[in-house]
């Protein structure tokens, strides 16, 4: 290893230098896959690569450039702007009409531009004079234009799996011109295995991990206790605005709804492990104990809030034990959305039927002209009747009467509500036949 890559992080020395040497992502790059193929005809196109950290879109852009003949120019979306933009595509321009030489444009975490910024590379990725290649981490349907998306193929790159990260690992401490080759380090298998899980899929966290232990290894020989120090520092991947936050808690919520407890705890252990503020959860948990469970068990609505009201406090790590209590209870409780369905329902209907006025029976008559008027006149008080209950009559406005929207299930305590609907339906229709 030279004295001027020494200075270079193992990360960025390893970076593979042709598309054999890439490691993962064989579900674009395997023989005859999509972004193979394209290399391999020499048919480049824009294109945009959609991934978590650490799994390949910088090297790829690279590799894109090499294989192509083209010039990398990278741009970071963090901090460039549309100066820098257009600097780059007249350079680019002039490297065409001079050298004959494309331009490929590597912008880094592209969803970090705004509208304007992102509408600046149009014209130049319309007629090549850039090959544009985006990376993010984000979904592209969500935070890029669609006339951007238009224009450039989107490749899902997807986490390594342990099997991957094992073999970068393992390329690293065998190269000896650019990896760690010459430092003697060695690792056991089983060392390894766990280096591998604690990158979480991540390649540059992996390499990174693995280079502190070469400084801190005693000659050569990594301690248990060192690896541990060492990686015990690192979380599971979690953003907390982007799409893996709306992905875990979707999971969460389709698990509980799914009457799944063992899933629901792990997706639960995975957000508050990686960081998610838990009185989200807590709240989300309260909307859940509503849209899905709902009458069928209404103690579940109070166990949510009741987990809420612990986590606020008590606080972490106490209350998170609360909200587990919670999701496991509604994990198992039988559930109900005739709720949540009524309830969107009875909002279209007084959304689109305009404002309907009050039935005069209906009305409060608190003065004499409001009686005079009729307000409440044939109005019957519910507990003056049979069973508290005034038959077949009316409580909606002209136009939507008999209306229903609520429709218990067959399961929990919502058996005994449509029970005793179905009885209450029965009494109006005796008294109408009357």
């Amino acid at each position: 290893m030279n004295g001027q890559a020494a200075f270079r992080p193992l990360a960025d020395r390893m970076r593979p230098t042709c598309l054999d040497e890439f490691i993962g992502q064989s579900h674009i790059l395997g023989p005859g896959k999509p972004l193979r193929q394209a290399v391999e005809s020499g048919q480049l196109h824009s294109m945009i690569f959609w991934g978590p950290p650490g799994t390949g879109k910088t090297t790829l852009a690279h590799l894109l450039a090499r294989t192509s003949g083209a010039e990398f120019v990278a741009l970071s979306a963090v901090l460039a702007g549309v100066k820098d933009v257009r600097q780059a595509v007249e350079t680019a321009r002039q490297r065409q009409a001079v050298e004959q030489r494309r331009t490929l444009l590597f912008v880094d975490e592209v969803h970090r531009f705004n509208k304007a910024q992102q509408d600046a590379f149009l014209p130049f990725v319309e007629d090549g004079t850039v090959l544009f290649v985006g990376a993010t981490t984000e979904n592209p349907s969500f935070e890029l234009n669609n006339a951007l998306l238009s224009r450039a193929r989107t490749y899902v790159l997807k986490r390594l799996d342990e099997a991957d990260l094992l073999a970068v690992l393992r390329r690293a401490l065998a190269d000896h011109e650019r990896g760690l080759g010459d430092a003697g380090l060695s690792l056991r298998d089983e060392q390894l295995e766990r280096l591998a899980r604690a990158a979480d899929g991540d390649a540059r966290r992996a390499l990174g991990l693995l280079e502190i232990l070469a400084d801190l290894a005693d000659d050569g020989c990594v301690d248990d206790a060192v690896l541990a120090e060492v990686i015990s520092g690192g979380v599971r991947r979690f953003d907390k605005g982007g799409e893996a936050f709306y992905d875990q808690i979707s999971a969460l919520h389709k698990a509980v709804r799914g009457s799944a407890p063992d899933a629901a705890l792990y997706w639960l252990a995975r957000m508050i492990d990686g960081g998610c503020d838990p009185l989200y959860v807590a709240r989300r948990v309260v909307r859940m104990a509503s849209e899905d469970i709902g009458n069928a068990d209404p103690r579940g609505l109070a166990l949510a809030l009741d987990a809420w009201e612990t986590q606020e406090r008590l606080g972490s790590p106490e209350g998170e034990l609360a909200i587990a209590q919670a999701v496991a209870y509604l994990a198992c409780a039988p559930k109900s959305n005739a709720v949540y369905m009524a309830w969107k329902a009875a909002m279209k209907d007084a959304r689109q039927e305009g404002s309907l006025e009050v039935p005069l029976h209906l009305r409060n008559a608190p003065t004499r002209l409001m009686k005079e008027l009729g307000y409440g006149k044939t109005y019957r008080y519910a507990h003056d009747e049979p069973d508290a209950y005034a038959a077949n009559e009316n409580y909606f406005p002209e136009g939507l009467e008999g209306r229903r929207y609520y429709y218990p299930v067959e399961r929990g305590l919502e058996i005994k509500i449509a029970d005793k609907l179905a009885r209450l339906r029965e009494r109006d229709r005796r008294e109408a036949d009357k």
